[in-house]
């Protein structure tokens, strides 16, 4: 019989933990993924950090080190037109810590940008066959959604309100992960655009269980076997869990984000889109003091980085993390600086005992 309340999840994706590590794009590396799997937990890998050949790459890696059950993640947003107006009034509005850096504000800068799912990456899913393809931002368009479930691979995609766990529930989506207002990074977000209005996480996985048949994958703010116990006394069937991750030496991370993470408490991080043009969590830092934290000027997504690149890699010369999304839940006081594999027996451990004390009483 097993120890989890809940076995759905453990069960859809043939995993023994029910702890999903999340997919950080820039900060996961195929180590973590291999170090979380192979503990029994779901290692996500994040492709959006990847080229199509660099994706091959990785999962090779992943393969050849594991035969466990692997999540493979995919930005599904759509890309926007170039506008050239707005591209120049967000240089203009950053030219001023171009020459503070003594740099030309008038310099070529990346594109920048995280490439959505598209058939090139479809068809590295149908080489693969990861057990578990995940989405944020929705859903890419129904035919490739189609060719992802042919491989058998389980499909589960974020949802920030009740409204898109719905609409993800009615479009035959596996499980919901529901994400939390406390989460780091990206907010999953594709029905709504008003961060003013977002949930946290103790409000919205309970009304997302209630609102869908499939297993619900609570995230934001879970951080130690307390948030996990909660979760599922919440009605979750599992956790995601980031920032707690970007602790351990697997995550492929600069120094200035490290020193952020260890510095930071409950009230230091806050949604932006200054780094990339949509809202995300990080630790808060100069650029988002002056500039946003959020901010009509930055462009569309994902185009915004690209000016901000010369800038990031200017500071982190020197040791500063002025220019550089520092991604951060609420809860990274919480997080324990351990190995990934150790990580997630640990936190799986500390849940079941917790579970149990509370059963007692």
């Amino acid at each position: 019989m097993s120890q989890w309340p809940d076995t759905r999840i453990l069960d859809l994706f043939c995993i023994d933990l029910p702890i999903l590590q999340a997919p950080m794009a820039g900060a996961t590396s195929p180590e973590m993924v291999i170090a979380v799997s192979e503990a029994g937990g779901l290692g996500s890998l994040p492709s959006a950090q990847y080229n199509v050949e660099q994706l091959r790459i990785a999962l090779d890696t992943i393969r050849a080190a594991t035969k466990k059950p692997v999540n493979v993640n995919f930005f599904s947003h759509t890309m926007p037109e170039i506008d050239p107006g707005r591209q120049t009034a967000w240089r203009t509005r950053l030219a001023p810590y171009y020459i503070e850096a003594g740099l030309d504000p008038a310099m070529s800068v990346p594109a920048g940008g995280r490439a959505p799912f598209d058939s090139f990456f479809c068809e590295v899913v149908e080489a693969y066959r990861p057990e578990v393809v995940s989405f944020h931002f929705g859903l890419p368009d129904v035919e490739l959604v189609r060719r992802v479930r042919a491989t058998g691979a389980k499909i589960i995609s974020s949802a920030t309100t009740v409204a898109e766990a719905r609409w993800l529930a009615d479009r035959g989506v596996d499980a919901i992960i529901a994400m939390g207002f406390e989460a780091g990074g990206h907010r999953g977000n594709f029905l709504t655009q008003d961060m003013a209005t977002q949930v946290g996480t103790m409000a919205l996985v309970p009304q997302i269980v209630d609102a869908v048949k499939i297993p619900v994958i609570a995230a934001g703010g879970i951080g130690d076997g307390r948030g996990i116990a909660a979760a599922f006394a919440l009605g979750a069937s599992a956790v995601q869990i980031g920032t707690s991750y970007l602790f351990t030496p697997e995550a492929n991370i600069p120094p200035v984000h490290r020193a952020a993470l260890e510095h930071a408490g409950d009230d230091t991080t806050a949604l932006t889109n200054v780094f990339t043009g949509r809202p995300a969590r990080g630790v808060m830092n100069r650029i988002m003091r002056e500039v946003g934290p959020l901010t009509d000027l930055a462009p569309a997504f994902p185009t915004a980085g690209g000016a901000l690149a010369p800038l990031r890699a200017e500071a982190e010369a020197i040791g500063s993390g002025d220019f550089t999304n520092l991604w951060s839940g609420q809860a990274a006081k919480l997080a324990q600086p351990l190995p990934s594999s150790e990580l997630t027996i640990g936190l799986a451990n500390e849940a079941i005992a917790l579970m149990k004390r509370l059963a007692r009483r």
